[in-house]
């Protein structure tokens, strides 16, 4: 029997397509009604309440802007705000130029390059919480022996959860970076070398320029890990050490998600609307980050 050809034309065809498309909406209903039952609805319901007074959803009180007020009036949610900006700027920059570092040396043809590509991304796969218990010990085993602690000083806590997290997003973020330089055209390298240029410069000029949408890509990652982080911060530091800042107690090295989290259950949650204010504003600050972010990175792109 002869064995039949298929046309490759034939399976672009309209008589093919035509039905796809009148029936694309079947294909498409279960994702979309999913995405509206498990992220849509409790979105909107989560910003009607957020102008609510309410311990329980079926008994909410209209309130308005109350809630905004009083969040924006908390020292301990200010303070919130630029411990977490802080740690942010300091980990994007961190880790990205190490990830990045590394990513660099591994692309060398260095032996062994595989076997350190697993070790540096395995920290990624350990979750929050057990790496904050893990590196708490670790701290206080170090700690103990210059008579403090993480617990009694703001700055040991904000560079003890610097720490933590660059090595749990290094190997990860450098994954993508080694991803991005193995892309970049070998002719394009070689021609520069061709030229006569340095190591440096063909690194500042050709690969640095061609990794850009890696760098876009880690940056965002970076940027919306570090104002999200809360597992790790509840783990390692839970927000202490205290300090008295008129008339309240404010944790020093809380963050934003940590601090909506302890909002909302403070007080046995007679006012859970004030926590879900603040989360309101948590994913509008975040959003217009990290679109502004990727805006501006995006702009810097070369097209190969």
């Amino acid at each position: 029997m002869k064995k039949l050809k298929h046309d490759p034309a034939a399976l672009n065809s309209k008589l093919i397509r035509r039905p796809i498309q009148r029936c694309f909406w079947l294909f498409l209903l279960p994702t979309f009604v999913a995405f509206c039952i498990g992220f849509l609805y409790p979105f909107l319901q989560g910003i009607y309440l957020s102008f609510c007074k309410f311990k329980t959803i079926k008994k909410a009180e209209f309130v308005f802007l109350d809630n905004y007020v009083t969040a924006l009036k908390d020292p301990g949610f200010v303070h919130a705000f630029w411990f977490t900006a802080l740690f942010t700027i300091t980990t994007v920059i961190l880790i990205n130029v190490l990830a990045f570092a590394v990513a660099y040396a591994l692309t060398r043809g260095i032996k062994g390059s595989n076997l350190f590509r697993t070790v540096f991304f395995m920290p990624n796969l350990i979750g929050g919480i057990v790496l904050g218990y893990i590196w708490s010990m670790i701290f206080e085993g170090v700690f103990s022996h210059f008579g403090t602690s993480l617990l009694l000083k703001s700055s040991l806590g904000f560079w003890g959860l610097v720490i933590l997290v660059c090595w749990q997003q290094i190997g990860y973020m450098m994954i993508v970076y080694v991803a991005g330089i193995n892309a970049v055209p070998d002719d394009i390298v070689e021609a520069a070398k061709i030229d006569g240029a340095t190591g440096w410069q063909t690194l500042k000029s050709i690969i640095i320029p061609n990794v850009m949408p890696s760098i876009t890509i880690c940056t965002f990652l970076t940027l919306t890990n570090g104002f999200k982080l809360f597992d790790q911060n509840l783990a390692l530091t839970e927000g202490r050490p205290f300090i008295q800042q008129a008339g309240n107690a404010i944790k020093t090295t809380e963050m934003m998600a940590l601090n909506i989290f302890n909002s909302f259950y403070a007080s046995g949650g007679s006012n859970r609307g004030i926590g879900q204010a603040k989360a309101v504003m948590f994913f509008i600050l975040v959003a217009a980050i990290s679109l502004i972010q990727l805006s501006v990175t995006r702009k810097r792109e070369v097209q190969q």
